[in-house]
């Protein structure tokens, strides 16, 4: 990977990332509390011109022993004191109400984007060099908010000070003479011009030292997500892990993510390191160096003590805002390193959706049947799987689709529920809320056995038809966990997953039921009865099942039957 620097399509892809929420609905409230923080920033400069002016003052009395003088400037500073800590109080609290709309509304978008037109699945077709999405809309979103608007902030508060302390600093400092060479020298403002060069060769310094920062956080980021997705993996696949005995194997592939993760972390550090160093002896040396610089005022007489302090204070705060990015390197590394995943999930949603859209097929779901023309399925290498698919499946006759493995059951099942991209042809389809496609393995969501049971929570049931439908489904000794939260899909076995899944299909009531060896993990009895509840209660309910067994020959009058090597399809009765 290249290093990173500030650049102008860096800035490009900041834009790229703010200009939709200050476009948004929400403008008029976002800018509102812009505009106070920027209200409140600029109180608080003002503020810190006071209390230089009053160092003057106070250091002054305290030369001149002038005690009324120096009770009074007490109670004047505590009066200012009071006053800069409401102001930033408060622009503290408007900062982080404008982060919280700010975050809100970019992770609604990013899952808006991430879940239509199921991005989310094509991603991992189209999309293997985006890595874990989930870190990109969760933590990624989170530092980009807080980052720019600290920055933004930042900047805006170091202007203002500069602006305003460089014109105290340079009418105090009045002009240095000096002769070299045989030559006589004037320098107006000098002290000026001593904290601007003082600051450009620290913040040169800090680039050239800390510029790798920005690839080091890239990768420790990617890194860290992908040590803690391999343990999320092994967590929802524990009992699989533990039937193979395979935690040797486990703990290898843990420990070596874990290696690099910690191999880059020590680069991080040593590169900290060397930016601890020259920021600490930076920032000490500042300390003094004003002191040193006016010295010669002060001895000459032509400064009070009072003077000396406020210029030190003044020049304190010119080198300070014109240290920001010296400070603030590190996290602007970050920063920089958290636009360019952010930027490069977004765009890349984008071209995996326009990725999806390439392979074409022509869906009219006008049909009351299924039938495609001229259809070809292929594989993401573009490998044809099924090709020249001429087929029609009508309303009431339940249809058994057969191959062997690998002839592509399941892959035909996605490309007719439209989530398989690489199809080409024609498909004639019911509407969509009429089908119901029902996988091997059920999808269990996270919360209670009553949002699992009524997933995906269009048709609502009351409880006593809910607990009745359990029994018949052979799932009744759960009617009590109904309000139970859990994570259903490892307390459940699969063929109770099934089960439930058979529930849901009769609380949806679909017109077009298909199931993609859904009965897989039942004995023959369990889905004898399965079957029989679909032909008691839901007569209306065309079914297309996939699977193996010859036991499903009877609930069906139609094969739909795949030949691998000729890669067609064949629609014989049974």
């Amino acid at each position: 990977m290249q290093n990173f620097t500030i650049s102008k399509q860096f800035f490009k892809d900041v834009w790229y990332l703010t200009r939709s929420y200050w476009q948004s609905e929400e403008k008029k409230k976002a800018f509102f509390l812009l505009g106070c923080i920027i209200a409140l920033t600029l109180g608080i400069v003002y503020m810190l011109v006071l209390l230089n002016q009053w160092n003057n003052r106070f250091y002054n009395a305290l030369q001149n022993y002038a005690t009324d003088t120096i009770f009074h400037e007490l109670y004047v500073f505590s009066g200012l004191a009071a006053i800069y800590i409401i102001l930033a109080v408060y622009s503290y609290y408007l900062q982080q109400c404008l982060i919280i709309n700010w975050r809100k509304w970019l992770t609604a978008r990013f899952l808006d984007i991430w879940l239509k037109n199921k991005t989310y699945y094509h991603l991992q077709m189209f999309g293997k060099d985006t890595d874990n999405p989930d870190q990109r809309i969760s933590e990624d979103v989170r530092l980009f908010v807080e980052m720019t608007l600290g920055f933004t902030v930042g900047i805006i508060k170091s202007f203002c000070t500069f602006a305003s302390f460089v014109v105290i600093l340079y009418s105090m400092s009045g002009p240095l003479v000096f002769s070299a060479f045989g030559h006589t020298f004037t320098i107006k403002g000098y002290l000026f011009w001593a904290s601007l060069l003082y600051s450009i060769a620290g913040t040169y310094v800090t680039h050239l030292v800390g510029r790798k920062l920005v690839q080091l956080n890239f990768i420790q980021q990617r890194y860290e997500a992908d040590f803690r997705f391999a343990m999320i993996r092994l967590r929802e696949s524990a009992e699989n892990v533990a039937f193979y005995r395979g935690e040797a194997q486990e703990g290898m592939v843990f420990k070596e993510r874990f290696k690099l993760l910690m191999d880059n972390f020590w680069k991080l550090v040593n590169k900290q390191k060397q930016l601890v160093w020259l920021n600490s002896g930076y920032s000490q040396i500042a300390i003094i160096f004003p002191f040193v610089a006016a010295m010669n005022r002060y001895l000459s007489k032509e400064f009070t003590l009072g003077s000396l302090m406020q210029v030190a204070s003044a020049f304190g705060r010119v080198q300070d805002s014109l240290s920001y990015f010296v400070d603030m390197y590190s996290s602007l590394a970050q920063w920089q390193a958290v636009v360019m995943r952010l930027t490069y999930f977004g765009r890349h949603m984008q071209e995996v959706s326009a990725e999806a859209e390439r392979f074409h097929v022509d869906r009219f779901a006008t049909s009351t049947s299924v039938s495609a023309e001229g259809m070809q399925i292929n594989l993401p290498d573009g490998t044809p799987l099924l090709q020249n698919l001429n087929f029609i499946l009508n309303p009431g006759t339940n249809v058994l689709i057969k191959g062997v493995s690998g002839s592509g059951k399941s892959t035909l099942l996605r490309a007719i529920a439209g989530i398989w991209p690489f199809v080409e042809g024609k498909i004639n389809m019911p509407k969509t809320e009429e089908l119901m496609f029902i996988p091997q393995k059920p999808y269990i969501p996270l919360g209670t056995l009553r949002e699992a049971l009524l997933y995906p929570g269009t048709k609502p049931l009351g409880d006593q038809e809910l607990k009745q439908l359990m029994h018949t489904c052979q799932i009744g000794y759960l009617e009590d966990k109904l309000d139970l939260v859990a994570d259903w899909s490892h307390v459940l076995s699969v063929g109770e997953q099934q089960r439930l899944a058979f529930a849901r299909a009769h609380i949806q009531q679909p017109l077009w039921l298909f199931l993609d060896e859904a009965t897989s993990a039942l004995d023959e009895e369990t889905e004898a009865h399965m079957y029989g509840l679909l032909a008691e209660r839901l007569k209306n309910t065309t079914v297309v099942s996939v699977g193996h067994r010859s036991t499903l020959n009877q609930y069906h009058s139609l094969v739909l039957r795949l030949d691998k090597e000729a890669r067609t399809v064949h629609l014989e009765k049974l």
